[in-house]
C-alpha cells in the first residue's frame, strides 16, 4: 500500500526547491517513480508529500551545445528517449546503446536519467557509463545553482552529494574526441546488473593515449580504477596490455559479498568484463576510422 500523500506541481525549480526546504524529511522529488513507488508500495519508505518536478518545463530535452562540444540531456528525460534520440545516436552512440539495455521497456519509458542517477541504487547501467565518459551534473535550488562532475556525485549507498533543497536539473556529456572508442559490458542474471564496466580508449599513432575505466554494480558505489588506466598509458592495446589492467582492476574494486555473489567472484566478473570492454573499446576505434 503507498498510503495516503499529497502531490505539489511546482512550475520552476526555485519552487520546487522551496517546497523542499519547507518540508524537509516529509517530502521526496517525484520523477518517473520506477524506483520511489516500488519502495512506498513495499513500505520501506513513506514520504507524505511528493513533489512532481515533471510539471516544470525544460528538464526533458536534448540538446547539442557546439561551442562547449557537449550533450545536455534534461534529467527528467527517460531512458526510452534517449535510447530513441537521432542527437544522441548520432554525438553519443554508446549511450543510447547502454539505455537500451536498462531494464525493460516499461521501466524505460517511465524512468529518467536523473531519478536514476538520483536513487543511486548500486546496480544501475548509467551511472558506471557516465563515470567513464567524465560527465558533469547541474545541480539547482533557489539560492543558486553549481556544477559538480559526477565523480563527486555518487557517494555511498543509495547516498549522493545533492543536497537537501536541490536538484538535478542537468547532465552535461563531454563529445568523445578523436580516436576515442567506449564500450560498455555488464553480466547480469537478472534485470539489474551484477557487475558492469565502461571504458573509453583514445589512440595516437596506434598507442593509448588515455583510458578511463569505470566498475559498477559490485560495491555501493560505481568507481574509477585510475591504476588500471595508468597500465595502459602508452601501451599498444592488445591482449596482454588489457589483461594486466584487468587484473588491477579486479583488485582495485571493493565487492560486497551478498545475493549477487561472493567477493572472489565479483571480482573475476570484474576482470572479465575489463578485457572485453577494453578490446570492443579499440575495436570501435578502428572500426569508425
Amino acid at each position: 500500500m503507498l498510503g495516503v500523500f499529497e502531490i505539489y506541481e511546482p512550475t520552476t525549480v526555485q519552487e520546487a526547491s522551496q517546497l523542499l526546504t519547507a518540508h524537509g524529511s516529509e517530502a521526496a522529488i517525484y520523477a518517473g517513480g520506477t524506483e520511489l513507488l516500488v519502495l512506498m508500495k513495499e513500505g520501506f519508505v513513506h514520504y507524505p508529500r511528493l513533489i512532481n518536478i515533471k510539471t516544470i518545463p525544460g528538464l526533458a530535452e536534448v540538446t547539442l551545445d557546439q561551442d562547449r562540444q557537449v550533450l545536455r540531456l534534461g534529467a527528467l528525460v527517460t531512458h526510452r528517449q534517449l535510447e530513441q534520440s537521432a542527437v544522441v545516436k548520432h554525438h553519443a552512440p554508446l549511450l543510447a546503446e547502454v539505455e537500451q539495455l536498462v531494464a525493460n521497456i516499461r521501466v524505460r519509458s517511465a524512468g529518467t536519467l536523473g531519478g536514476n542517477l538520483c536513487f543511486a541504487e548500486p546496480h544501475s547501467d548509467p551511472g558506471t557509463l557516465l563515470l567513464a565518459w567524465g560527465a558533469s551534473l547541474q545541480l539547482s535550488s533557489a539560492t543558486g545553482e553549481r556544477t559538480i562532475p559526477i565523480e563527486e556525485f555518487f557517494v555511498g549507498l543509495l547516498e549522493t552529494a545533492r543536497r537537501p533543497d536541490e536538484i538535478l536539473a542537468q547532465i552535461e556529456l563531454p563529445l568523445l574526441a578523436d580516436q576515442t572508442g567506449g564500450a560498455y559490458e555488464k553480466f547480469s542474471t537478472h534485470e539489474r546488473p551484477t557487475a558492469n564496466v565502461a571504458a573509453l580508449i583514445r589512440l595516437k599513432n596506434g598507442r593509448i593515449a588515455e583510458a578511463r575505466i569505470a566498475v559498477g554494480s559490485v560495491g555501493p558505489i560505481p568507481i574509477r580504477v585510475k591504476a588500471a588506466e595508468q597500465i595502459l598509458q602508452g601501451e599498444t592495446p592488445g591482449s596482454e596490455a588489457f589483461a594486466a589492467a584487468a587484473e588491477d582492476a579486479g583488485q582495485a574494486v571493493d565487492p560486497v559479498d551478498d545475493i549477487y555473489g561472493s567477493v572472489e567472484y565479483k571480482r573475476h566478473l570484474v576482470k572479465i568484463l575489463t578485457q572485453r570492454a577494453l578490446s570492443a573499446a579499440v575495436a570501435r576505434v578502428r572500426r569508425e576510422q
